[in-house]
């Protein structure tokens, strides 16, 4: 068994991303109400709405 076919995508569980969408969305709307009523602290909310999108998009 070569490192390739052990680390093989077909051979990984399949997870939709029907969640990550939804945290996604949740922290954008979190991160524009921060960005209105609290805009020195809307980066606080930032790493979550852009980890959610990556994992959405299934880069990670």
């Amino acid at each position: 068994m070569t490192s390739r076919e052990a680390v093989s995508a077909t051979d990984q569980p399949h997870t939709t991303t029907k969640r990550y969408w939804l945290f996604f969305l949740v922290s954008l709307v979190i991160f524009f109400l921060m960005l209105i009523f609290m805009n020195q602290w809307f980066w606080v909310s930032m790493p979550f709405m852009l980890t959610f999108l990556v994992m959405a998009l299934g880069y990670m």
